[in-house]
């Protein structure tokens, strides 16, 4: 809910705290910022775009490939790592933030809080994405914002910081993470679906990412721990074309021909899940 995170809300125009009134947010300075009917509030700047946020559809898909139970061995294994980082103990609910940057439907946070105390903000730049998330946990709160520019929260204001396949943005998980704080942050591997990749023609993760992801966020923080975990995907047709639909591959896929491919495929698709889990402070 958007009153359990208020308290850690900054004003996106001057940074200055955030409180609600009634279905409104207020800061100091005369800034207002209304609540969605569907439970989000956007705090992007005036001249900011969402242009590049996940479209209806594409969040669709995604609700649908999750919601299957597919990618549960990732949401366990970032749960166990928020455990790990101590973000579980005695904090009950409302003791301490939880956000999860680029959290599209909330389906990771959710699991996070299930086992942990505290509250989550999600932050997408999809209002598609977060009139899911915002009813994805009875504990989260959900704001449209943009990774590449200032979040709009407050300093120091987060104990756990959330990156699942979404931008990185160093210097502002720095600022908002308060001291001891953590970023969890989970990529693919070059063998993410690589089946799906050889046989569609998808975007494919080159062998290096881990190093670039590492030198570009080294500035600010310390990796402290890496996981890699290997799963295996049984998959239908359908889940294949919404694994497609769901990410960046679905800006890059014309929709006749991948059709037509997938009714080439064998079912159920035999897919390989390869990711890192990965913990800075």
């Amino acid at each position: 809910m958007l009153q359990d995170i208020e308290r850690y809300l900054a004003c996106p125009h001057c940074a200055q705290q955030l409180t609600l009134d009634g279905r409104t947010l207020r800061c100091a300075a005369g800034h207002s910022f209304d609540q969605a009917k569907q439970g989000y509030v956007s705090l992007l700047a005036g001249d900011a775009h969402t242009g590049t946020g996940d479209t209806a559809g594409m969040v669709a898909a995604r609700s649908d490939f999750l919601a299957a139970g597919h990618y549960r061995p990732i949401a366990d294994a970032l749960a166990e790592a928020a455990v790990a980082a101590g973000a579980a103990g005695p904090a009950g609910p409302g003791e301490g933030l939880v956000a999860d940057l680029g959290a599209g439907t909330g389906y990771y946070l959710a699991h996070v809080l299930a086992r942990t105390g505290g509250t989550g903000a999600a932050l997408d730049i999809s209002k598609y994405a977060l009139r899911r998330a915002a009813k994805a946990h009875p504990r989260i709160g959900a704001v449209v914002c943009d990774a590449w520019r200032p979040l709009p929260l407050r300093d120091a204001s987060a104990d756990l910081l959330l990156n699942v396949f979404a931008p990185r943005n160093g210097p502002e998980i720095r600022r908002v993470l308060r001291p001891g704080g953590r970023l969890l942050l989970v990529s693919p591997t070059s063998r993410h679906l690589r089946e799906l990749v050889a046989a569609l023609g998808l975007l494919s993760v080159d062998e290096d990412k881990e190093r670039r992801i590492d030198e570009k966020l080294s500035p600010w923080l310390t990796r402290t721990d890496r996981v890699e975990l290997e799963f295996r995907l049984s998959l239908s047709r359908a889940d294949a074309a919404a694994v497609v639909a769901m990410g960046p591959n679905a800006w890059h896929t014309d929709a006749g021909k991948l059709a037509a491919t997938l009714a080439e495929l064998p079912e159920p698709v035999e897919v390989t899940g390869s990711v890192q889990v990965t913990t800075y402070g």
